[in-house]
């Protein structure tokens, strides 16, 4: 039995962790602020599972896939508090956007599960939704929103409860001259291993500097929880999808358990250091999501803030995962690119990388590391 060392706790990480236990390996799994921390990807309370991916059938298919297994893991843990909430995501565009088109074709030809709207279904259905603009709607029933957080720190703590040891320390830059028999720790440590994934998002280019310069390229990203008013059930689950307003390039999620409504700002922030950037919330984020709900819900126009989110997205140049060896280890996996997009795959990405180890098998072209460029031409939304 061989041990593998998983570094980084996040979505990516804890699903890879799962399903190397499952197929017999040991693990240790490895993270500087713990499953779930604050400065990671897989840290804000929510996020969205959708099937609609444009012409990417590739990401299509594993959204499915990882809703049926995100659906599984949420029957079987029962703790009280579901992981997954089945509020719809609805996709909101121009008549003649061709992304949005080639997402209905998309989804069609594979029969997905999606119900088109006109205008006056989608006023019937989300009356205190204003959206006269839209010529476009596409409303993927099935799928919804997963509790982020509590969902890594579930699978975390499910993990170790099986055996998986989880250590909490920091990796330093592996050195490319030399096979990799253990990963160095900053504070002069290292953990001994047989195989090694790094799943480690944003960080991945502290640790392996010369191979993902400016190849992995962290942003600073806003999400604003607004208050939704007393007695008024319009703004939760029953009543609002989650969304994906793909003109105004806003997406969020209803008022999950009290929390408010979640507005997110999907255009690519400043670049961010994930241990020391900023995480105040901004005024111009909160004009920005402010302007969008007096659009859209003007009922909310002047509900207050009452959380606030800066997280990172780890941007590839196009938006594609980077899954692949690395050129000089060939016992290392690099496992990243979530781009922003990457929650909800988590765990078909852990399946994928598990037998990729198994069967040794060829990396898919779109996630191997000769696609990737440090010239951002985003193309994955």
């Amino acid at each position: 039995m061989s041990h593998a060392v998983v570094v980084g706790a996040g979505v990516f990480g804890t699903w890879t962790a799962y399903y190397l236990v499952a197929a017999g390996h040991q693990v240790t799994l490895v993270d500087a602020y713990g499953p779930g921390n604050t400065r990671s990807s897989s840290g804000d309370e929510s996020r969205i599972i959708r099937c609609g991916y444009g012409p990417d059938e590739l990401y299509s298919e594993f959204a499915l896939r990882s809703l049926a297994l995100w659906r599984d893991f949420d029957r079987r843990t029962d703790r009280g508090q579901p992981l997954f909430h089945e509020c719809g995501v609805l996709w909101l565009a121009k008549g003649d956007d061709p992304y949005t088109a080639a997402t209905r074709r998309t989804l069609e030809r594979g029969h997905y599960p999606l119900t088109l709207l006109d205008r006056a279904a989608l006023r019937a259905r989300y009356p205190h939704l204003v959206a006269d603009d839209i010529g476009t709607a596409l409303l993927e029933s099935a799928c919804g929103v997963v509790m982020a957080r509590r969902a890594v720190r579930t699978l975390a703590a499910d993990l170790i409860a099986k055996g998986v040891q989880f250590a909490r320390a920091r990796v330093a830059a592996v050195r490319p001259d030399r096979p990799l028999r253990s990963v160095p720790l900053t504070d002069g440590g290292e953990i001994a291993g047989d195989l090694f994934v790094f799943a480690c998002g944003a960080w991945l280019p502290a640790v392996f500097p010369v191979l993902l310069d400016c190849v992995i390229r962290p942003t600073r990203q806003v999400v604003i929880y607004f208050d939704t008013p007393a007695g008024d059930d319009r703004f939760g689950p029953a009543h609002t999808p989650a969304w994906v307003d793909f003109p105004a390039g806003i997406y969020g999620v209803p008022d999950l358990e009290g929390r408010g409504l979640k507005v997110g700002i999907d255009r690519h922030g400043p670049l961010i250091d994930p241990d020391t950037g900023d995480r105040t919330l901004d005024d111009d984020s909160v004009r920005v999501a402010r302007a969008w709900l007096a659009r859209r819900f003007p009922a909310l126009a002047d509900a207050p803030v009452v959380e606030s989110r800066v997280c990172q997205y780890e941007n590839t140049s196009t938006g594609d995962f980077l899954i692949d060896r690395h050129p000089d280890h060939p016992n290392v996996l690099i496992v990243g690119g979530g781009s922003g997009h990457g929650f909800k795959h988590g765990p078909a990405v852990g399946e994928y990388v598990a037998r990729l180890i198994a069967a040794d098998a060829p990396v898919h072209e779109r996630f191997g590391l000769a696609a990737k460029t440090t010239i951002p031409q985003r193309a994955v939304y």
